[in-house]
């Protein structure tokens, strides 16, 4: 039998993708059109290719000696958290695309926004622990093991997570159901501030690093060309290890702007200026942002050789038939 919801007035206004209205009863009977078997389909396929993509990251880094380093550890914090957006938050947005919240106290609702906000947040907030990283590696490489040890670099993770699940328990606080006038207003700020500190501010923090990265990493390119021959040697096989692994981690910074920058402008005008942003605008950025979860596999393929390496190795099944914990990637 076809689940049924009872709808308000206001709520007929904005009838999910997937259900019709009955106007005799004013209900909402779900649909099983050809577009939205064709969107569940679509949406699942993305899903496990999420899954699949950040689980090879995972399984290559813990496996792997080589890969044992503290900049792949942060690397791995990032895919756990791509892993769980397709894992957790994709099967509800893809319930809800379709749905939408028509009640915000549903706990389908608010399941959906806890797991939005922390793994969004823990994204961001591991790019710019990967900047960081990045800026003792090529600003300070003589202090860089010192400063950037697994103990520093595990701490830095174990804040990140904390800070996103700090986050998202604060903003799912609110009900917006028994708000009065002045609790509408702690809510409007509330949602403003986390905006700017989840997304802006750490977005300009990292933009900062990598624009002095950039022009550290051009004063030291002039100063190997002025060195003796033996000492240019040596000197540019660091610098282009250094360098590749920089340019390779700036060009996620620069998919996930490119992804979630749209979305965070379509909330900040929606919160600043009361623009009214169609739904299916609003979830249109939503996934496209969600979207940047699956990309991050594909940079490391094409920048990384160790990537591709460790690929080859676990999908034919050759990591279960010895010790290659122990092999060179290259």
């Amino acid at each position: 039998m076809a689940p049924e919801i009872t709808v308000n007035v206001s709520a007929a206004d904005h009838i999910p993708l997937c259900y019709e209205l009955d106007k005799r009863f004013y209900i909402l009977i779900n649909s099983t059109s050809t577009v939205c078997v064709f969107l569940y389909v679509f949406l699942g396929c993305l899903s496990v290719v999420i899954v699949c993509g950040n689980l090879f990251i995972i399984i290559s880094i813990i496996y792997f000696k080589q890969l044992h380093t503290p900049t792949n550890s942060l690397i791995l914090s990032l895919a756990v958290a791509d892993l769980l957006v397709g894992l957790l938050v994709f099967p509800f947005n893809t319930r809800l695309t379709v749905s939408f919240c028509l009640d915000r106290g549903h706990l389908y609702c608010k399941l959906r926004n806890a797991f939005d906000v922390t793994l969004s947040t823990a994204s961001i907030l591991n790019l710019c622990c990967i900047s960081i990283d990045r800026y003792y590696a090529v600003c300070q490489p003589l202090t860089y093991r010192a400063k950037m040890n697994f103990h520093v670099v595990g701490t830095m993770i174990l804040m990140t997570w904390t800070v996103s699940v700090v986050v998202s328990v604060l903003v799912s606080e609110f009900n917006y159901e028994k708000c009065e006038k002045s609790c509408l207003i702690d809510i409007l700020l509330a949602n403003i501030l986390g905006v700017i500190f989840s997304f802006y501010v750490p977005v300009v923090i990292m933009l900062c690093i990598y624009l002095k990265i950039f022009l550290v990493a051009q004063r030291q390119a002039r100063s190997i060309q002025n060195k003796s021959c033996q000492m240019r040697t040596f000197g540019s096989t660091v610098s282009k290890l250094e360098r590749k692994a920089t340019k390779t981690l700036a060009t996620v910074l620069g998919v996930f702007l490119m992804c979630w920058t749209p979305f965070f402008l379509c909330v900040s005008f929606q919160l600043l200026h009361s623009v009214l942003v169609p739904d299916s605008v609003f979830e249109t950025l939503n996934w496209f942002a969600l979207s940047n979860s699956m990309l991050n596999p594909f940079i490391y393929a094409f920048f990384y050789s160790w990537f591709r390496a460790a690929f080859r190795i676990i999908v034919s099944g050759k990591i279960f038939q010895g010790d290659f914990g122990n092999t060179k990637l290259t």
